[in-house]
C-alpha cells in the first residue's frame, strides 16, 4: 500500500512580487511573478536543490495572480504554504477574495431557500388540504365582495336615473342637474 502524504510543515508568507517584475516588459509580468512566487517558496520551505517543480499552486491563487491581466500582477500576495512528507510543497491563498467571499455567501443563502421551499413542500397531506380550504374561503369571499361591488353599482346608477327622473317631472326647463336624494 501507497503511504499517505502528511503535512510536515505548514506556514503563511506575505510574499513580495513588485521587485522581482517592476522592470520587465509588460507581456512577462504575469509570468514573472510566479517565477518569483515559486522559488519564494522553495527558498523559505527548504525544498530540495530548490526545485522550482515541487512547487505546485493551487487554482485560486494562479486565478488572483491573473486577475488583472499579464500587465499588472499584485505587488504583495499573502499565501499558506504546506510542504508533505514527499517533498512536495503546496500554496494556495491565505485568504479568500472578497469576490469569492460574496459569492459564497450568496450561494449559502441560495441553498438556504431551496431547503425552506422543501420544507413547505414535505408538510402532511392533511395541512395542505387545510390550506387549500383556506384559499377557497377567501376565493368565495373575494367573489362575494366583487358581486357586492356589482351591486353596489347597480344601485348607483339607478339612483342617478331617478334624480334626472325627479328633475324632468317638475317641469323644469332647465338643463338636468342633479337633485340629493334623501336617504
Amino acid at each position: 500500500m501507497a503511504e499517505e502524504n502528511k503535512i510536515v510543515l505548514e506556514r503563511e508568507y506575505v510574499v513580495p512580487l513588485r521587485k522581482k517584475w517592476r522592470n520587465t516588459p509588460y507581456y512577462r509580468r504575469v509570468p514573472k511573478a510566479i517565477k518569483a512566487l515559486k522559488q519564494f517558496i522553495a527558498r523559505h520551505m527548504k525544498v530540495e536543490e530548490r526545485d522550482v517543480g515541487k512547487v505546485l499552486m493551487d487554482k485560486l491563487l494562479n486565478e488572483e495572480i491573473w486577475h488583472r491581466s499579464i500587465r499588472k500582477p499584485p505587488v504583495r500576495i499573502k499565501v499558506k504554504a504546506k510542504k508533505y512528507s514527499d517533498g512536495v510543497v503546496r500554496i494556495e491563498l491565505a485568504e479568500l477574495p472578497q469576490i469569492l467571499k460574496w459569492k459564497a455567501e450568496r450561494e449559502k443563502r441560495k441553498k438556504e431557500a431551496v431547503k425552506a421551499v422543501e420544507k413547505k413542500e414535505a408538510k402532511p397531506a392533511e395541512e395542505k388540504v387545510e390550506e387549500k380550504k383556506v384559499e377557497e374561503k377567501k376565493e368565495e369571499k373575494e367573489k362575494v365582495e366583487s358581486g357586492k361591488e356589482q351591486e353596489l353599482k347597480a344601485a348607483k346608477a339607478e339612483a342617478k336615473h331617478k334624480r334626472h327622473e325627479v328633475v324632468e317631472k317638475k317641469g323644469i326647463k332647465k338643463p338636468l342637474r342633479r337633485v340629493a336624494l334623501k336617504k
